[in-house]
C-alpha cells in the first residue's frame, strides 16, 4: 500500500521544482524527502522523477501517480473535516496567510475576537504580500486572505473555495492641502501626476498600469514599491501621487487627502480561501466567519455583489 506522506512529498517536490525545497517547506533535510522518494520509487516500480536542469520534473508516472494522489491526499482531508464536524469542535490550531494591506483593519481584529470566542485556538498568522493560494493547496496554511482586482482575469486554483469579504476601492492619495475637499478623481488627470506605484510583477501593480492604458495614459512613474508605508509616506511629502487600497489606510492617517476615483474604480475584492471539501471544517470556517465579521465591521465597507 502506498505510504499517504510519500504521495504528499511527491506533490511538494512537484510544486517546488527541487527536493530541497520541498524539503525546506517540509522542515526536512533534502536526504530524508530523496530516501522517502526513492521508497516511493520502489514501492511502484518505475521512475517518478527526472533531472531538468538544477530543478526536477515529473516523468510520465509520475504524473500520473500525482493525479491519484491529489484524489487520495483530498479524500484524507474530507475525512477529517467529517470527523471534526462529528465532534463539532473547534481544532487547536490553524494557519492564516494574509496580506499587509490586511492586518490593521481586518486581521487583527478578526484575531482579536477569535481570541475571545475560540481561546484554544491558536492561529499563526503568515504576512506575505502574495496571496499564497499555492501554500493553501500543499496544505501549508489552512486560510488565505487574498485579493483579486476585479478588472483582470479570476485564475483560481483547483480545490480551492473562495469566500468573499468586500470591495476594497484603489483611492488617491496626495499631501494634505488644508482645504477637505474630497472630489472624486477622474483617472485620465492622473496623467499630469507623478505617481508612486507597486512594481508591474505585483497584482495591485497591474491593475493600476491597466486601469490607466484604459483611461488612455501611460502613467509618469517616479517610485517603484510595494510598500504602502513608503507608498503614503512620499505622498505626503508631496513627492508623488499614490493609489493605496482604502483598507490599508488608516481613517485617521495624517497629512494626506484621500479621494475615491471617479468613474472607473479600481477595485480589489478581499477573499478568505479555503481547500474545497464537501464537508466544512469548523475550524478554518470559523476563521473565515472571524474575517468576514471583520472585514463587514469595518466603517464604510463595501459588501461584493451577491
Amino acid at each position: 500500500m502506498l505510504d499517504i506522506r510519500r504521495l504528499h512529498m511527491l506533490k511538494t517536490v512537484a510544486v517546488r521544482g527541487s527536493i530541497s525545497a520541498a524539503a525546506q517547506s517540509l522542515g526536512l533535510s533534502a536526504g530524508a524527502v530523496s530516501q522517502q522518494l526513492a521508497a516511493l520509487r520502489n514501492d511502484v516500480g518505475v521512475d517518478l522523477l527526472r533531472p531538468d536542469g538544477r530543478t526536477v520534473a515529473l516523468t510520465e508516472a509520475g504524473r500520473v501517480l500525482l493525479v491519484h494522489a491529489d484524489r487520495v491526499l483530498a479524500a484524507v482531508e474530507e475525512a477529517e473535516c467529517a470527523v471534526a464536524a462529528v465532534k463539532g469542535t473547534v481544532g487547536a490550531t490553524a494557519t492564516l496567510a494574509a496580506l499587509p494591506s490586511t492586518v490593521a483593519r481586518i486581521v487583527a481584529p478578526a484575531l482579536t475576537a477569535l481570541g475571545s470566542h475560540h481561546p484554544q485556538l491558536a492561529v499563526t498568522c503568515l504576512v506575505t504580500d502574495q496571496a499564497q493560494l499555492r501554500e493553501l493547496t500543499l496544505g501549508t496554511v489552512d486560510v488565505v486572505l487574498g485579493q483579486r482586482y476585479r478588472h483582470l482575469p479570476e485564475t483560481p486554483p483547483r480545490g480551492v473555495e473562495l469566500a468573499p469579504l468586500l470591495d476594497d476601492p484603489l483611492l488617491v492619495v496626495t499631501a494634505a492641502d488644508g482645504t477637505g475637499e474630497r472630489r472624486p478623481v477622474p483617472l485620465r488627470e492622473l496623467a499630469a501626476h507623478e505617481l508612486v506605484v507597486p512594481p508591474p510583477t505585483t497584482d495591485c501593480g497591474q491593475a493600476v498600469l491597466h486601469a490607466c492604458h484604459q483611461a488612455g495614459f501611460a502613467p509618469t512613474t517616479r517610485y517603484v514599491t510595494a510598500d504602502i508605508a513608503a507608498q503614503l509616506t512620499l505622498a505626503r511629502a508631496g513627492l508623488a501621487t499614490a493609489l493605496v487600497p482604502r483598507t490599508a489606510i488608516a481613517p485617521d492617517a495624517p497629512g494626506i487627502h484621500t479621494a475615491p476615483i471617479e468613474g472607473h474604480p479600481i477595485t480589489r475584492l478581499l477573499f478568505a480561501a479555503t481547500r474545497r471539501t464537501g464537508t466544512p471544517d469548523p475550524t478554518t470556517s470559523v476563521v473565515v466567519e472571524a474575517l468576514r465579521t471583520a472585514a463587514r465591521q469595518d466603517p464604510g465597507a463595501r459588501l461584493p455583489p451577491t
